[in-house]
C-alpha cells in the first residue's frame, strides 16, 4: 500500500507563489522509478482534472493552463514529489491532489493511489 500526503497549500493573491509537497511512503513502493507520480486538481463543481505527471522515466507532462507557470520535481530517491507554483491566477483555486501508479496515465481513473488533498486558495 502506497502513502501519499500532501503539504503546502494556502491562501495567497493572484500572481503569487506557492510550493507543494507530497511525501509517498509504503510498503510496495521503493522509489520513483518504478512509479509514475503527478498532481491533480477540483475545483467546487468542476471534475478532477491533471495538473502536472513526472513519468517514470523522468519525462513530465502539464495541462495546457499551467505550462510556463508551474514546475513538477521529485527528490532524488523519488520520495517527495513536488508542484512548484508561480503566477497564481484565480482560476488556479482548487483542492490539489497528489497520486501514484506503476503505470499512471492522464486520466484520475489512471492512479490508484492517492493523498488527501491540500487546498490552494488564489484571491484577486
Amino acid at each position: 500500500q502506497v502513502h501519499l500526503v500532501e503539504s503546502g497549500g494556502g491562501s495567497v493573491q493572484a500572481g503569487g507563489s506557492l510550493r507543494l509537497s507530497c511525501i509517498v511512503s509504503g510498503y510496495s513502493y521503493s522509489g520513483s522509478s518504478d512509479y509514475c507520480m503527478g498532481w491533480f486538481r477540483q475545483a467546487p463543481g468542476k471534475e478532477r482534472e491533471l495538473v502536472a505527471v513526472v513519468d517514470s522515466d523522468g519525462k513530465t507532462r502539464y495541462t495546457d493552463s499551467v505550462k510556463g507557470r508551474f514546475t513538477i520535481s521529485k527528490d532524488n530517491a523519488g520520495l517527495t514529489l513536488y508542484l512548484q507554483m508561480n503566477s497564481l491566477k484565480p482560476e488556479d483555486t482548487a483542492m490539489y491532489y497528489c497520486a501514484a501508479d506503476p503505470y499512471g496515465g492522464t486520466w484520475p481513473a489512471d492512479f490508484g493511489y492517492w493523498g488527501q488533498g491540500t487546498q490552494v486558495t488564489v484571491s484577486s
